[in-house]
């Protein structure tokens, strides 16, 4: 399975998960409740996993710690808020489609196409 396929299985489950709790609750909820989901579509999940990064040759073992990692190619960083902010959702669209995407939401079903993006906003 590729990033992409996987992304759209992560996008799918987590509107799923956010129409069922609704918005106002601690990341730690939404995280276990999505992992859980995700399990459910047959995917290989793992909760917060220390990664390790090397920095001048040095090897640091908990560089971060991912929330989750599924099939051990796609990174999820969760982040519960009341509203997002204009920096939240560029931050989102750059993390989610490598920057090819739209910024704005309502134009990016007219220009995922051209974008290479293969996941809807």
């Amino acid at each position: 399975m590729t990033e992409n396929e996987i992304g759209k299985i992560v996008i799918d489950a987590a509107v799923h998960v956010h129409r069922e709790l609704g918005p106002g609750l601690l990341e730690t909820v939404y995280e276990v409740i999505l992992a859980h989901e995700l399990r459910e579509r047959g995917l290989g999940v793992e909760r917060q996993v220390p990664v390790a990064i090397e920095y001048q040759g040095i090897k640091f073992d908990e560089g971060f710690r991912a929330d989750i990692i599924v099939e051990q190619k796609v990174i999820l960083e969760l982040k519960a808020a009341a509203a997002l902010s204009r920096k939240s959702t560029s931050s989102c669209s750059s993390i989610s489609c490598d920057g090819r995407c739209p910024r704005n939401p309502r134009r990016a079903s007219l220009q995922k196409e051209r974008s290479g993006c293969s996941t809807d906003l």
